[in-house]
């Protein structure tokens, strides 16, 4: 829970940014530029300490150690803007694969008029003590932020930002420990790993040894960033919460997580994979015209190829977990039914792997519009041929007459606590009892549907029947906005899909010769 204290500061900082917004600078913009100028003012308090205290942030011959924050703030006008690109660019040049060098490297100013510079760095940064606030204080205020931030929708921020209340509801459910290696593999601003470490503080706390808090704060936790400067706001959440040093090695590696097998793999793989089917990239040709390519990552540890990012992302995922490992897993519908290459992956996830269990998620809970999602837990097993591991998958209809918004209806933590309650975190799997909402299907009525299609539902909106149970205006109208972005993606794909058709002689998917198409319908239609 945000503290008064971290509120204050929150309310502080975020005044300046509607003065800036009229500058063209974003929501997400400004967040980076506190980033850096935090983490300036912190390296200097820390050099300012007795010298039985002192900490060193600042690398070591950097040609600004001992100056940066002082020189910033003896500075105005062209002269500050000229200091500040200096500073940026010596410390982004320092040594590799530290959070300090994630932090700064390709870093720019974004505030052009420097009378604004000026004020946020000696009225509203400098006369905070950073390093006397407490950890929860700072770290609260910054996961504000980004939250905040994650509302500016035309930046595209809110991709990268999983609600928190979902977030805690899914650490509720697999209870991370002191010994797990924890990581996510599209960890945007880190708001998943940050959840994880906060609950194994709280839960262990003192019981904590000094190798398990090293552990934890230097190498049981780390992600995987495409985006450099998402990375760079991740990192720095994770250093206000303690975790991770600035000399130290980075604990958010910034690179594309589906270009090759696992280096390092995990007991706990909590991810939010990105939104949007296809994976591609921007190919430009000699008369500089440019054209979207599609992108099959071809890697031995999949079990098959594909364009589609997201199934791509759970083989991934799958690839990641070491035996035993558990996963949990944000996913659109399309995973859950696709046909071709989605229907090998659920025959080969609920053959070598316990899938147990699958939570349907209402609409109106994500920044990224069009998103009907599910989170998938699952865990990986040792080989054991002929026999497969997922005995049961227990879904939980939380979509079914649900309406939420992002204004007037917001999801709480309290929304997902009879999901939670039936998901029975602290016992055996065995003792679970079906609900209205909870229903459990055995792994031989999973494979015998069509396709293995998981899109199951079972109940009805009572709305359908009642027009006086219908939600308000608003909800539905964000319902229908939702459902329109959603189809729009749909037919955006098929049209991908018929292009390639058409311009390379490539079978459509589920058509006769498809490679991908490796098990044979049944006659049973899906349940929707």
């Amino acid at each position: 829970m945000t503290t008064t204290e971290a509120r204050r500061l929150v309310d502080k900082l975020w005044s300046y940014c509607h003065v800036l917004r009229d500058d063209g600078v974003s929501t997400i913009d400004y967040v980076e530029q506190l980033t850096l100028l935090v983490f300036l003012k912190m390296a200097h308090e820390a050099q300012s300490r007795p010298p039985m205290f002192r900490e060193q942030i600042m690398p070591e011959g950097s040609v600004w150690e001992g100056r940066g924050w002082p020189e910033l703030l003896s500075k105005d006008g062209a002269a500050l803007e000229t200091a500040y690109a200096e500073l940026l660019e010596d410390l982004g040049n320092q040594r590799k694969d530290t959070t300090f060098h994630l932090i700064f490297n390709g870093a720019r100013n974004r505030i052009h008029d420097p009378a604004k510079l000026k004020r946020l760095v000696k009225d509203l940064i400098d006369k905070e003590n950073w390093s006397g606030q407490k950890t929860d204080i700072k770290g609260d205020a910054y996961e504000e932020l980004l939250s905040r931030g994650a509302e500016d929708i035309k930046s595209g921020a809110g991709q990268y930002f999983t609600p928190r209340a979902l977030i805690q509801a899914i650490i509720d459910c697999v209870r991370p420990t002191p010994d797990d290696t924890i990581t996510d593999p599209a960890c945007g601003t880190g708001g998943f790993l940050l959840a994880a470490a906060e609950y194994i503080l709280h839960n262990y706390g003192n019981q904590l040894t000094p190798e398990q808090r090293k552990h934890l704060s230097s190498s049981g936790i780390w992600g995987t960033e495409l985006v450099r400067n998402t990375a760079r706001l991740a990192a720095m959440n994770l250093f206000l919460h303690g975790i991770g040093h600035p000399t130290g090695p980075a604990l958010v590696r910034t690179r594309d997580a589906l270009a090759a097998p696992p280096d390092k793999r995990a007991s706990l793989v909590l991810a939010n994979p990105p939104f949007g089917k296809k994976s591609s990239i921007t190919v430009y040709g000699d008369d500089g015209s440019a054209a979207r390519e599609a992108i099959a990552y071809e890697r031995r540890d999949f079990w098959v190829t594909t364009t589609n990012k997201q199934l791509n992302f759970v083989q991934h995922i799958a690839s990641l977990l070491e035996i035993h490992g558990r996963a949990a897993v944000v996913v659109p519908d399309n995973v859950l039914f696709e046909g071709g290459a989605g229907e090998t992956i659920r025959r080969r996830l609920l053959n070598e792997y316990d899938v147990h269990t699958l939570l349907r998620l209402p609409t109106g809970i994500f920044y990224a519009g069009g998103v009907k999602a599910n989170v998938l837990f699952f865990e990986r097993k040792p080989a054991r041929p002929n026999q497969p591991w997922t005995e049961k998958l227990w879904v939980y209809d939380f979509r079914t007459a649900q309406h939420f918004t992002l204004k007037q209806n917001p999801l709480t933590r309290a929304h997902l606590e009879d999901f939670v309650q039936c998901f029975r975190p602290d016992e055996d799997r065995s003792k679970r009892v079906e609900t209205e909402h909870f229903k459990a299907f055995t792994y031989e009525e999973l494979v015998a549907r069509d396709k293995a299609n998981l899109d199951i539902t079972w109940l009805r909106d009572p709305s359908l029947d009642d027009a006086d149970n219908l939600p308000a205006p608003e909800v539905l109208a964000a319902e229908i906005v939702e459902d329109l972005q959603a189809a729009l993606e749909e037919f955006a794909a098929i049209a991908d899909t018929l292009q390639q058709v058409r311009s390379n002689g490539v079978p459509a998917p589920n058509a006769p010769g498809d490679p991908n198409l490796t098990h044979t319908p049944t006659s049973e239609q899906p349940t929707n």
